[in-house]
């Protein structure tokens, strides 16, 4: 890996930390597409190249999850209760998800859909107001069991933490406050994360044309670039969160879903821009 690819993977790790600690998601949709130029500078094949990034992304989620979800605990936002409810089933989903993807579903079928929920998650987020007198949040563990499976097999089957549609969930079905859905969020991706990087690294071993430093779906060097300061930059996240209002915190996060989401379906592309 070259000189150049060190820094831009250095540089996107700031950046994905400052997401995850300001928006509650991980940066994958940030991390995913660096990473799959990076592998194919390194001629890696392809259809390799897009779950070593999913892999290692969610590699890069698991300790940016522990600072950011410690910064939001100090601060009183994060509902250990439901954290761990969600995340136990969002993390039997997770293994599933990445089961798909490494063995059965193309990555382009699974970027269309998952764009697709992003676009409809960013347009509720928008249009969402609570009612007067909204009752608290829903605290039935069965629903969030109910909830996190299919949130965890989205983050297996596109390499993210989750929270993209975690906290959009949390807000308008669960009744969670804007804050608190950010900050267990990130508590949640501790296990959704964990149990899709291991996933992937079981279903990439032996796989041909990997490049070196890899452990099944999971590039140690690009961890590391994106790791060292994700970790450092999601404590700066943190504390910005805490100090925007509520809207308009739902506000930036509306429209980083929207932009994930047209990117993920290539409208990007379709008109000769980056994505």
């Amino acid at each position: 890996m070259g000189i150049a690819a060190i820094i831009v993977l250095v540089a996107t790790g700031a950046i994905v930390g400052l997401s995850q600690g300001l928006l509650g998601v991980g940066g994958a949709f940030i991390m995913v597409p660096v990473m799959i130029i990076v592998f194919n500078g390194m001629d890696v094949p392809s259809e390799a190249a897009v779950k070593l990034a999913f892999g290692t992304s969610l590699m890069v989620v698991l300790p940016t999850a522990v600072f950011s979800s410690f910064a939001h605990h100090r601060r009183g936002g994060v509902w250990w209760k439901a954290a761990a409810v969600l995340g136990c089933a969002g993390a039997a989903g997770a293994v599933l998800g990445a089961t798909l993807t490494t063995q059965v579903l193309s990555e382009t079928m699974a970027k269309v859909i998952f764009g697709a929920v992003a676009i409809l998650g960013a347009a509720r987020m928008i249009l969402w107001k609570p009612p007067d007198g909204q009752p608290g949040p829903d605290g039935s563990a069965l629903v969030w069991a109910a909830w996190g499976l299919p949130l965890g097999v989205f983050t297996g089957m596109l390499g993210v933490g989750g929270g993209i549609l975690m906290v959009p969930l949390m807000v308008t079905v669960l009744r969670f406050g804007m804050h608190r859905a950010v900050g267990t969020s990130t508590a949640v991706m501790l296990f959704t994360s964990g149990a899709g990087a291991l996933a992937y690294i079981v279903h990439g071993l032996d796989t041909p044309g990997l490049p070196g430093g890899t452990l099944g779906y999971f590039h140690l060097p690009a961890w590391l670039c994106l790791a060292s300061t994700s970790m450092v930059m999601t404590q700066a996240g943190a504390w910005l969160a805490h100090r925007l209002r509520a809207g308009m915190l739902r506000a930036v996060f509306a429209v980083v879903m929207l932009l994930v989401g047209l990117s993920m379906i290539g409208a990007f592309g379709r008109l000769g821009w980056p994505g």
